[in-house]
């Protein structure tokens, strides 16, 4: 059974609003199928003529609602109803939609099949009875129509994004993970969060025009001593990337160094020096020249110090990455976060092993 689905004899659990028994009742979340949309019928738009906005999902119904408490809504969709527009007129924003497809196990709202809608985080940790949720971080570099260990076809990380839309998974942006750390906000069952690094012009070229055609959001993390450079971003593109809203440039240190270690003869008040260097100029920069919030930090070769991440405390920095893999649980340390590198020597199947999202717990 999906988790929390109402299908127990669905209303009359539902009258009784015995819903906290849910609780005791989550499983390990499945891995749904996206079913294609139906093609939509359109009237032909005169040539020179605006074609007109799609309606509006009509507002939810008070008389659908089988029953209601401060935690949950029980609502029996009609038809015109949507998980978007359930969520826009009882979570308040239309893109919380996932919160009411996750909760019932569900990809649509269909009619005369009753919907649970939580008004408030359910399990915000994403803690199950035989395991745990996990948020993979993709890390990529750079992007071009040929293969290599570090270099990534384009046609390859299409196929990637494609298979994330048509399996359910939900791209989130790197920050919503602080409010999932701090137990705060629940992230989708099937979270991923799509990052970049160093700040190479194929990222503009090729991967850009992808994520714009999903809808999916990244983050670019750049060092800044690169900014400009033959191969680097520019910060015009930068600027069309950010003005996207699906595009978030953080920093990536500024000179891209070994930072976990000393250089030689270096002493140790010269390093701490160096290291607030490091962790200072990228944010003052990019915050003055791009406009932008800069409180995220990738580590140059996934390598950290206790220096560093006594800077980035210090110049309030809010998420750090590695280049560990693997998937972040809600106990996972802000500041020393996993991602898993996605090469261009690696096919689909290897791609796909990157994706954790669920920790299963040995029971024996």
């Amino acid at each position: 059974m999906p988790p929390g689905r109402f299908l127990c004899g669905v209303l009359g659990c539902a009258l009784a609003l015995g819903i906290a028994a849910l609780a005791g009742c989550v499983t390990a979340p499945p891995a749904p199928s996206v079913p294609a949309p139906a093609p939509i019928a359109r009237t032909p738009t005169p040539p020179g003529a605006k074609p007109p906005p799609p309606p509006s999902p009509p507002k939810a119904s008070p008389e659908r609602v089988i029953a209601r408490d401060a935690r949950f809504v029980v609502y029996n969709p009609r038809a015109g109803d949507t998980l978007r527009s359930l969520a826009r007129d009882y979570l308040g924003d239309p893109e919380r939609y996932w919160e009411i497809a996750d909760f019932n196990g569900v990809n649509a709202a269909e009619p005369e099949q009753a919907l649970v809608i939580p008004l408030q985080p359910s399990n915000p940790v994403g803690v199950f009875s035989d395991g745990y949720q996990t948020v993979p971080i993709l890390a990529y570099h750079r992007f071009g129509p040929q293969a290599s260990k570090m270099e990534l076809p384009a046609a390859d990380f299409a196929a990637q994004l494609e298979y994330l839309a048509e399996n359910d998974y939900r791209v989130v942006r790197l920050r919503d993970i602080e409010e999932f750390l701090a137990g705060r906000r629940a992230l989708p069952r099937r979270a991923v969060v799509i990052t970049m690094d160093d700040g190479y012009a194929s990222t503009y070229k090729y991967a850009f025009p992808l994520l714009k055609q999903h809808g999916f959001p990244a983050t670019v993390f750049v060092y800044t001593d690169f900014i400009g450079a033959r191969d680097a971003l520019t910060w015009a593109q930068m600027r069309e990337m950010v003005g996207s809203g699906l595009v978030d440039i953080q920093a990536h240190s500024k000179t891209h160094s070994n930072l976990s270690s000393r250089l030689p003869g270096e002493s140790d008040e010269r390093y701490r020096e160096r290291m607030d260097a490091e962790a200072r100029v990228p944010r003052d920069l990019l915050e003055r020249m791009l406009s932008v919030k800069v409180d995220a930090f990738a580590y140059p070769y996934g390598d950290a110090s206790d220096v560093l991440i006594e800077r980035l405390r210090k110049r309030e920095y809010r998420l750090a990455a590695t280049v560990s893999p693997g998937g972040n649980a809600f106990f996972a340390e802000p500041l020393l976060l996993q991602r898993s590198m996605v090469l261009g020597d690696q096919d689909l199947e290897a791609f796909k092993a990157k994706l954790q999202v669920f920790r299963e717990l040995d029971l024996r």
